[in-house]
């Protein structure tokens, strides 16, 4: 007897406006693995319309998703990426009005028949703060397709030619939008004080003036030393050569839930450094060096200096690729949607 395939309507408001995030990331990757699947059918988007489905999957929380929301018949199902906290450091004076900020996505993440937090830190966040019922909030792991992202040495070498990177130049890549809670200011300090190294940050400010300390910001992009390059936003396949050319990988974010460049990044096989935060205990701890301050460079120059450093590192970061791929999440999300319907 033939399987009876889950119809399942995802949207994303990115789909139909700003893509240079990580939320668009996580959307088109759990997309696209469901896509794959012979027991599902997906429909992505199809804003203004009432699809008939079995599960409404939405991973953005805008006004251009309440139809979806408050469709009658399928369950509905919400990816928290975002809670209060996301907004300070993101949007420009967001301090200020994060009190509507809550009360509005608690009424929104309430609504939904399950509540998927990208981390153990958003998932407190919901019943603690929000006032989600427990028994909706389950943590589900952003997670990316790592065969996309593996590469090889000769591929490598044409990659850095194609950007006109000097044959041996140690790299160090970060990737975000430039907003204060990433502390591109950091990787911008870093780059100053190592001019030997090459530095690329990969990311831009696509929300232009909403975003967070916009001219602050923007005149921070045109004041970078030499050996460093903020590409601004760019494609998401350019990404994977910038990450292919480098040999590190540093995030000094302050804030963070569950960041899809550092999947990426392990997707590549890069080691990793970030920020020692409470988010990362229950993802990326003893997988990924972590610094409790602003000194990245000691453990940069470690990775330059020490091959057998290097290759330690570089093999934790395949502990996190292998957790975070995107057929074992689709497994685990069909799994939920069964359980709803």
């Amino acid at each position: 007897m033939k399987k009876q395939k889950i119809t399942i309507n995802m949207v994303s408001e990115s789909d139909i406006s700003v893509q240079g995030h990580g939320v668009h990331t996580a959307y088109v990757e759990l997309a696209n693995a469901l896509e794959k699947r012979s027991d599902t059918k997906l429909i992505r988007g199809k804003f203004g319309k009432t699809v008939d489905c079995d599960i409404v999957h939405i991973h953005t929380i805008g006004p251009r998703t309440w139809r979806k929301l408050l469709q009658k018949g399928p369950k509905k199902v919400v990816s928290a990426h975002v809670i209060p906290e996301s907004l300070v450091g993101s949007l420009v004076l967001a301090k200020y009005w994060k009190p509507l900020a809550k009360i509005y996505m608690s009424w929104y993440y309430k609504r939904a028949d399950k509540v998927l937090a990208v981390s153990k830190t958003v998932a407190n966040a919901l019943i603690n703060d929000l006032g989600v019922s427990k028994d909706k909030v389950e943590v589900f792991y952003n997670s990316i397709d790592m065969s996309y992202y593996k590469s090889s040495p000769s591929e490598k070498l044409r990659l850095r030619d194609n950007l006109g990177i000097q044959s041996g130049k140690f790299v160090v890549i970060g990737n975000g939008q430039v907003q204060p809670r990433k502390r591109v200011d950091v990787f911008v300090k870093m780059a100053k004080a190592n001019p030997e190294i090459q530095f690329f940050w990969i990311g831009g400010i696509p929300f232009k003036r909403l975003g967070s300390d916009y001219n602050k910001m923007s005149a921070l992009m045109k004041t970078t030393p030499k050996n460093l390059t903020i590409t601004g936003v760019i494609p998401h396949n350019q990404v994977r050569d910038y990450l292919h050319a480098a040999d590190v990988f540093c995030l000094p974010a302050e804030q963070e839930n569950h960041p899809m460049c550092v999947l990426e990044a392990a997707g590549a096989g890069l080691p990793i450094v970030l920020r020692g935060m409470p988010e990362y205990k229950d993802t990326f701890y003893g997988d990924a060096l972590m610094c409790d301050d602003d000194s990245f460079d000691g453990e940069i120059i470690k990775l330059r200096n020490n091959k057998e450093f290097y290759k330690k590192w570089k093999e934790k970061s395949k502990n996190i690729a292998d957790r975070f791929d995107s057929k074992t999440a689709a497994t685990k999300v069909l799994s939920i949607y069964k359980e709803l319907i």
